[in-house]
């Protein structure tokens, strides 16, 4: 009887450091409904790829735990971080001091300058004085949003969009006469066949507004989970994992240094 006892007493002890270590393996990740090439894009069946999907995919085996991508809106991300509908944001989100305010972030793990965009032919000074009376077309809730409300909202007129690919087409279609994006997302874009007529006109100088590169996103105060990423994008740059993610889709080293 003791035994029997003793054996049960010892599965429950089994079952529930399983329980425990299950869920701790689990670790939700959100992602942006709208795509960002070649960051994130959904196929016709459904699966994400991209730049961060691998990232997330290779992270998750280093950590050896389980990873559901969970869709939600680009202006949702945060508030379902701090509901716990997500754990994770790793979706192209610059650390500024005001997203410092309502969530925690691990270490940058890639940075990207701004960059206008406008047509070939068009001659024009990227300043605020030089964009007086023009339509700037740029990603809303973004660090190039926030730029842009500081320094050209009073001379120029800012046109918000969801995703690149509506603003590229109401620039290439003439409703707004210039963007500021992402030079990693729209560099190839304008390289591209899909991007004819389109030229860089420069790109943004370095800016507080900017944040200071591209984090992680945890609930405040998560600092173990924190750390956990933090320590799995360290080792996965230092064994080349992360440059091998890279390298599929960028020509340039774009980690944050």
């Amino acid at each position: 009887m003791h035994n029997l006892i003793k054996t049960l007493a010892t599965g429950c002890v089994f079952a529930v450091l399983a329980n425990s270590a299950n869920a701790a393996e689990k670790i939700v990740f959100g992602i942006a409904l709208e795509p960002y090439p070649p960051f994130s894009e959904k196929s016709g069946n459904g699966a994400w790829s991209g730049f961060e999907p691998d990232l997330i995919k290779a992270l998750c085996e280093h950590l050896k735990a389980q990873c559901p991508l969970k869709e939600v809106s680009w202006d949702g991300l945060i508030p379902a971080l701090q509901s716990s509908q997500i754990d994770v944001i790793l979706n192209s989100m610059s650390i500024t001091e005001e997203r410092e305010k309502v969530i925690d972030f691990t270490a940058p793990y890639y940075q990207t300058p701004a960059m206008w965009v406008a047509d070939a032919n068009l001659k024009l000074a990227t300043t605020p004085e030089g964009l007086k009376g023009k339509i700037i077309g740029v990603q809303g809730s973004t660090s190039n949003a926030t730029y842009l409300k500081a320094y050209y909202a009073k001379g120029s007129t800012l046109r918000y969009y969801n995703t690149q690919d509506d603003m590229t087409a109401d620039l290439q279609s003439g409703r707004i006469d210039v963007m500021l994006a992402d030079a990693l997302t729209i560099e190839p874009l304008i390289k591209s066949a899909s991007g004819n007529g389109l030229a860089n006109k420069g790109l943004a100088p370095k800016d507080p507004l900017f944040g200071s590169g591209i984090g992680a996103g945890v609930r405040k105060g998560d600092n173990a989970l924190k750390e956990q990423l933090n320590s799995a994008l360290a080792a996965m740059k230092a064994d080349g994992t992360y440059d091998k993610i890279r390298s599929r889709y960028f020509s340039v080293d774009i980690s944050a240094q």
